[in-house]
């Protein structure tokens, strides 16, 4: 009787063990898969560097904060993701489009024109934010 309680862990440590590795190479391939980089919009800042002088807005736990900002004509808004997953920046009137940013990387817009600017995270359309440009 013993034999057959030990050849039965066996079997369930095994197909844990196969579950395992199954789900190691979905992640492998699912990460492997993702474009790190949208063409023609690298990230404006490597990790590690300092902040341009402009107007900061995090991307944490699938937020903008502050979601709506209030800022001049000729403002430079950099947005920052301190989220340990992906996110971008992408304006609802398709003013600017950031690449994929990763943790810590950064985009910049300079917001030029007085008038509300919504904008929104194109892997987590939920995630909205708005600029507001006065004069």
């Amino acid at each position: 009787m013993r034999t057959i309680g030990m050849i039965k862990s066996v079997v369930v440590r095994s197909k844990a063990l196969a579950f395992a590795g199954v789900m190691s190479a979905v992640m492998f391939c699912a990460v492997a898969a993702y474009p790190a980089r949208v063409a023609g919009n690298p990230p404006s800042a490597a990790a590690g560097e300092p902040a341009a002088t402009g107007t900061e807005v995090k991307i944490d736990n699938f937020a903008f904060n502050p979601a709506v900002i209030t800022v001049k004509a000729g403002t430079q808004i950099i947005w920052i993701n301190k989220d340990d997953i992906p996110h971008t920046v992408d304006s609802s009137q398709g003013k600017f489009k950031s690449a994929a940013l990763d943790t810590d990387e950064k985009f910049e817009f300079k917001f030029s024109e007085p008038g509300e600017y919504p904008f929104f995270c194109r892997m987590h359309p939920k995630m909205t934010g708005k600029v507001i440009v006065q004069p």
